[in-house]
């Protein structure tokens, strides 16, 4: 199989090893694992995006409630005092 040489900074390398899923993974494996990962095999439907912006909008005009409201209308006041509010 050929092989190339690539440069790296000791930082990208230092990330690099931090990433491996076991010590004796070997850098092509790990970049394989990375560039499959990159690519998403479960593409977004047209009525998901159409809810995204839909959100999007929502959020836009300020049709929005924030997550402590929420929970006090659920009566959840444990997680209301641990927010802190």
């Amino acid at each position: 199989m050929p092989m190339t040489t690539v440069q790296l900074r000791q930082e990208t390398k230092e990330k690099l090893n931090g990433l491996k899923l076991h010590p004796r993974e070997t850098y092509d494996e790990l970049i394989d694992r990375l560039a499959d990962s990159a690519y998403d095999d479960e593409p977004l439907s047209d009525e998901e995006i159409d809810d995204i912006r839909a959100s999007e909008n929502d959020i836009k005009s300020g049709r929005i409630r924030s997550l402590h409201d929420i929970l006090k209308d659920l009566g959840d006041d444990e997680v209301i005092r641990s927010l802190g509010k």
